[in-house]
């Protein structure tokens, strides 16, 4: 029997789905209970509106990688190896679900000023992990203090990008790139260089 748990994570994910598809412009509560197999009232036992189906879609999906996170680095002390597996599991979800990719990083500015605020909150979130770059660099690593900024920044405009693009079933092979430019900063060339050589393998 389906339960109402059931349903709801049905609206959550054809959501995300629908979303990435059609954009959040695009998308209609019709199109979304479609996808799900569900009837209208089912939706809105659930949620009040199309934006708060998003809005909690966004939630669920970011609870729903913050565990995968976890996963990746589970027993992973050191810094380089924390983001490593982190930035890995984010890409393996982009490969596997780019539509909800693209509902989770392009549509948020079409879907208001709510869901740009649940955006910076993981951006800052994000920044915050790399600004611990230089305490596992020690004392020599002086890189400027917008450096979590821009790699945090720089890292969402390459997905971005790809995303917006199709650029569908290759987004963990960002990984090397993305490793480099993390560490560069914090632990110099050499450093940068074996992980591209560690995240390729």
């Amino acid at each position: 029997m389906t339960t109402a748990d059931d349903r709801r994570e049905r609206l959550l994910e054809a959501m995300l789905d629908v979303v990435g598809e059609a954009g959040y412009a695009g998308t209609s509560i019709e199109g979304v209970l479609s996808r799900a197999g569900l009837y209208r009232q089912s939706f809105y036992d659930n949620f009040l509106d199309k934006e708060d189906c998003y809005l909690q879609a966004y939630d669920h999906a970011v609870e729903a990688l913050e565990r995968e996170v976890g996963a990746a680095t589970a027993g992973e002390g050191e810094w380089r190896a924390r983001l490593r597996g982190g930035l890995g599991a984010v890409l393996r979800f982009l490969d596997q679900r780019p539509d909800a990719g693209r509902a989770l990083i392009v549509e948020v500015h079409a879907a208001g000023p709510r869901a740009v605020a649940r955006r910076d909150r993981e951006m800052e979130r994000f920044a915050r992990f790399l600004a611990r770059g230089r305490d596992a660099a020690g004392d020599g690593a002086e890189p400027p203090s917008i450096a979590p900024e821009a790699i945090a920044a720089g890292i969402h405009s390459v997905v971005h990008a790809r995303l917006a693009m199709r650029e569908d079933g290759s987004y963990s092979a960002l990984l090397p790139g993305f490793m480099y430019i993390a560490v560069l900063p914090y632990f110099g060339i050499e450093a940068a260089a074996a992980e591209l050589q560690a995240s390729s393998a």
